[in-house]
């Protein structure tokens, strides 16, 4: 690896998302969220008529997926996170969209990867790991918070749901289930603002990244 990774890992509405994308501003380091990988996957199992729990179907829309082609605000609806979650449980799936995030990790400066296996699996030797969680009930009303404010009519008591069924789908899996790497460092957001937390992820980056320039 010829340039400094961070990966960010964590269940949905963690604030990973928006934490990847600030060290990215921050490093001027590409970023790429893998979330929206197995979204769109399941979006285009949807679409094709497909049974997102049927791993050939599954794998005839990730073989065609043009991953440099991706629509986060068509992606970041609440129906494609739970098709994500459903997807992202066939090893051939997995394996298929393994390459490119990859690729992406080894660009010469280095990248920012946000995703549920990334400091375990896509990038295990990245120099900065981070692992974004937050108590369930406080992901949800964040969520439903952004659902409400773009119009969609969905409850609280919903988006909780679907949190809780997609953390267990996401931990339960066998192949690269959702869990924090043995050296990531523990961001609990729970009780921070998106900026603490921004400025809390920096700190926890920067020391790695001393620490990472000093082995060179």
């Amino acid at each position: 690896m010829s340039g400094f990774v961070v990966a960010v890992d964590g269940p949905a509405a963690s604030g990973k998302g928006t934490i990847a994308e600030g060290l990215g501003a921050a490093y001027g380091l590409p970023v790429l969220d893998t979330g929206l990988l197995y979204r769109a996957v399941g979006l285009a199992v949807l679409a094709a008529g497909g049974d997102l729990d049927s791993q050939a179907d599954a794998l005839a829309q990730a073989s065609v997926l043009d991953a440099t082609r991706l629509d986060p605000v068509r992606l970041r609806t609440r129906v494609a996170g739970p098709a994500a979650s459903r997807v992202a449980v066939h090893p051939k799936v997995r394996e298929t969209l393994r390459a490119f995030q990859r690729a992406f990790a080894a660009q010469p400066g280095g990248a920012v990867i946000d995703g549920r296996d990334i400091g375990t699996v896509i990038v295990p030797d990245a120099p900065a790991k981070l692992y974004v969680t937050a108590d369930p009930a406080v992901r949800a009303r964040r969520r439903w918070l952004q659902l409400s404010a773009a119009g969609d009519p969905v409850t609280e008591a919903e988006i909780l749901a679907d949190i809780e069924s997609r953390d267990a789908a996401d931990a339960a899996r066998a192949d690269s289930p959702m869990r924090p790497a043995a050296d990531a460092v523990l961001l609990d957001t729970t009780e921070m603002t998106i900026e603490a937390a921004a400025d809390a992820a920096r700190r926890i980056v920067e020391a790695a990244r001393a620490r990472w320039e000093a082995s060179r």
